[in-house]
């Protein structure tokens, strides 16, 4: 494994251990140039295939969903290892479902009720991506149709 830092050194495994859920191992690496980091290591069933909106194809890429999710969170009272367990039983589910293609309609909709459970606010900015908000009002119709909003 070669360090990220720019003196591009050989590395070795200081520390090695399975991450909470048993999805992958979670290693921390050191570097001859004294940088330390830490790599996963998880299983990929088979390469699953997004199909997109448009028809376009591309393999599924588990740190774009990540990222989507983790700005979703941004700010958020939600700490990382419920974020990384929340993004493992996504990518978990989306193999388990058994099918070598799967539509981002699929997976944005996996993420939105999972976010919806996990945290209100996350779950409209997602949404807002998601459903291509363009105005105020369908920000307001989203959120009236929610009942965690609903006023008791």
């Amino acid at each position: 494994m070669i360090c990220p830092c720019p003196k591009k050194g050989e590395t070795s495994v200081v520390d090695s251990r399975s991450t909470e859920d048993g999805t992958a191992i979670r290693r921390r690496r050191l570097c001859v140039c004294g940088e330390r980091f830490t790599t996963f290591e998880r299983i990929q069933i088979r390469a699953l295939m997004v199909v997109k909106k448009n028809g376009r194809k591309s393999i599924f890429d588990r740190d774009k969903l990540s990222k989507s999710i983790y700005i979703a969170l941004k700010k958020r009272p939600i700490d990382t290892e419920t974020v990384e367990k929340f993004i493992s039983k996504i990518s978990r589910a989306l193999e388990e479902i058994g099918q070598s293609e799967i539509s981002t309609t699929t997976i944005g909709t996996m993420v939105m009720e999972g976010l919806k459970d996990l945290d209100p606010v996350a779950y409209v900015r997602f949404a807002s991506v998601y459903r291509n908000f363009r105005e105020e009002k369908d920000f307001v119709q989203f959120v009236d149709k929610l009942d965690v909003y609903k006023k008791k």
